[in-house]
């Protein structure tokens, strides 16, 4: 292990290649992972007051910030166990705190379902439920292709920030905007490739997991976020045993970026209170 200025950083071997863990704060387990295209970096904005009450472990996912490049296809539920090969390479065997961002509330709902034991509560922010349809498997798919022939260009990185943040939060938040550029275009670019096949085009639907999900879940979205609308998050947070869901004004799937106070406020709330019935107010 490497002490770092702002945490403690393990190489762990994994069923999915060796993953960076930035771990920091005090308190009973949480475990972060972020969206897709970027890394735990995006977690900053949130890290030192969610760590005054959670030991955060903060996972770069497969192809992403310090981790190991993936050369082949792989699942949400490999990613889900490879979250399990670090917490038992850690010791920590008391159930963690899940918050999930976009892919990162993928991989923790499957990990919720399928290792009740291990997970006190979930939150995940920006996660659609639903697999791509049609139109946005044929539109993912050209870019996917495109990533593949050209790598990280212009246009194509637009897409990716005008996918991820809201029209607010780019133009009024350049940090925001350039954390999401480079994190495209300094990835290794097969594995960058591999990801988005394995992660967006290959995305199941998650309908059929939330009953599966035992632990208090709060289901966080942006009001500009199409793919999971305010009535969709509430649809999902009606399936789960304990659901709730949130909104958060001006974003889209990257809230821990774009809204960091308000992310804190839900998170910390939730942790507190527990899974409630109902919806929690829009902030």
């Amino acid at each position: 292990m490497n002490e770092q200025r702002n945490g403690t950083i393990t190489m762990v071997p994994t069923k999915l290649g060796t993953l960076r863990v930035d771990a920091s704060g005090t308190g009973r387990p949480a475990v972060l992972w972020h969206s897709l295209f970027v890394d735990s970096r995006s977690w900053n904005r949130v890290r030192a007051a969610l760590g005054e009450s959670r030991r955060l472990f903060m996972i770069d996912g497969p192809s992403h910030g310090g981790s190991a490049p993936m050369t082949r296809r792989f699942t949400l539920d490999e990613c889900a166990g490879a979250a399990l090969d670090v917490l038992d390479h850690l010791e920590i065997t008391e159930p963690v705190d899940w918050v999930g961002n976009a892919w990162g509330g993928h991989v923790g709902a499957l990990f919720a379902a399928a290792h009740p034991e291990r997970c006190r509560s979930l939150v995940t922010i920006g996660t659609p439920v639903h697999a791509l349809g049609a139109s946005e498997r044929r539109r993912i798919g050209a870019m996917v292709s495109l990533y593949r022939l050209v790598g990280p260009v212009g246009p194509l990185a637009k897409a990716v920030e005008r996918g991820l943040l809201s029209p607010q939060t780019r133009a009024t938040d350049p940090d925001a905007v350039r954390l999401v550029g480079d994190g495209l275009r300094h990835a290794d670019r097969r594995g960058m490739y591999t990801a988005m096949r394995s992660v967006m085009l290959a995305r199941p639907d998650l309908t059929p997991v939330l009953s599966d999900i035992v632990a208090p879940t709060l289901i966080v979205t942006g009001d500009e976020l199409p793919v999971l609308t305010p009535s969709d998050a509430r649809a999902a947070a009606a399936k789960l045993p304990h659901g709730t869901s949130a909104v958060i004004a001006a974003t889209r799937h990257l809230a821990p970026l774009e809204a960091a106070t308000a992310v804190v406020e839900l998170v910390v709330a939730f942790w507190r209170d527990g899974a409630g019935s109902g919806d929690t107010p829009t902030r």
